[in-house]
């Protein structure tokens, strides 16, 4: 079966709940989604705004007090927020891509230490992190041990040990300066990472498919040799389809996959939302020309307005409300969607961080506009 581009993309905002918010609750949500990408601490809590019915940010918190949802470094070696449940073949799934690059690194190799010298102390970091530590205590305690400078070794141990992020408090659970738990499992070391990568990719599929060898390989920054060996574990599974290109795709079995033409409503997605990271093949959900204009020179991805479950241009909080700013001009209609979901995300951000991203402004500087407005509009 061939697919055209706008069913992929339709495919895409049904499984990540953006084709109409959803009444589940957070954890489950997260479960669906797969993971949300934390590197800010608002984005998950936003990422959730968007698509669930009566979102009430408190229930967040309580999933990562109570540990149902956990965050940490997983995949593209960067913070998500995932189910409890997926957190361990995750991890165990990055290990090839959060151990190795770490201990050949110059800032590790620069401390004296042995790759195996790092291992040996991971059991003894975690005795030590059974309770939230923060890098403050953990350097000092590294240097006790080993009798080296510890910020490489740290900057390693960080990466690849079974840490999770500790809940800060704040306005979005975790602060500025990160504290560290033990997640409650053994150091592997990759020995299974293989099997492990036979369940991220399943996960995965549920979440974002259909898609391909490349698109899972840059969703989670493994090589496209391990991927393709996972899929090809699995051979008996998957079904193969077509993309629009010609690539072969990959999906489960009776995966919801809408027709081209069903509805898709704007929102007001936050910064690294992982529809826009999920794919080597980004124009399923950016249009070519947009993509340097949210994804900047360091890496860094603007909120963005998702517009016919594409992205249209760009928002941020200001005193007045929400500034919106279009690539391209959009209907009546469309602005007065998106004043509605504005309305309701500066309600959101008025009882937690008001100013959310604002340090983040600097990019708005050199931003084409078609059309920019503060959303809701007032009322003459």
């Amino acid at each position: 079966m061939r697919l055209t581009a706008r069913e992929l993309n339709r495919a895409t905002l049904t499984r990540q709940l953006l084709l109409g918010r959803q009444a589940l609750d957070v954890v489950e949500a997260v479960r669906r989604l797969v993971a949300l990408q934390a590197q800010h601490a608002a984005s998950p809590y936003l990422a959730l705004w968007n698509r669930l019915a009566g979102f009430d940010p408190a229930d967040l918190d309580a999933a990562f007090a109570e540990g149902k949802v956990v965050k940490a470094t997983l995949l593209r070696i960067t913070l998500h927020a995932v189910h409890a449940e997926d957190y361990p073949p995750f991890h165990e799934a990055m290990q090839p891509s959060l151990r190795a690059p770490r201990l050949g690194d110059p800032r590790f190799t620069s401390s004296g230490i042995t790759a195996a010298d790092a291992d040996a102390l991971i059991g003894e970091l975690l005795a030590f992190a059974a309770q939230p530590r923060t890098a403050a205590e953990i350097q000092p305690w590294i240097e006790a041990r080993l009798g080296v400078p510890p910020k490489g070794v740290w900057w390693a141990l960080r990466s690849y040990a079974p840490l999770l992020h500790a809940v800060t408090g704040g306005p979005w659970s975790f602060g500025a300066r990160p504290a560290y738990i033990a997640a409650g499992i053994a150091p592997t070391l990759g020995k299974a990472a293989d099997q492990a990568l036979q369940r991220l990719v399943l996960r995965y599929l549920e979440g974002f498919g259909p898609a391909s060898v490349a698109d899972v390989a840059q969703f989670a920054l493994v090589s496209r040799s391990r991927v393709r060996s996972a899929m090809g574990a699995q051979a008996g599974v998957l079904e193969r389809l077509t993309g629009p290109d010609g690539t072969e795709l990959f999906d489960l079995p009776d995966a919801p996959r809408p027709a081209a033409d069903t509805p898709a409503p704007p929102r007001l997605l936050p910064m690294w939302d992982n529809i826009l990271l999920a794919y080597a093949d980004r124009s399923r959900v950016i249009p070519p020309d947009y993509r340097k204009l949210v994804t900047r020179s360091n890496g860094d991805v603007l909120p963005t307005l998702l517009v016919d479950g594409h992205v249209a241009g760009v928002w941020r909080p200001v005193e007045e409300g929400i500034e919106a700013t279009a690539f391209h001009p959009l209907p009546r209609e469309t602005w007065d969607q998106l004043a509605d979901e504005a309305q309701a995300l500066a309600a959101l951000l008025a009882d937690r961080e008001p100013g959310v991203y604002r340090r983040y402004d600097r990019w708005w500087s050199d931003l084409p506009g078609a059309e920019g407005r503060i959303l809701p509009e007032q009322t003459p």
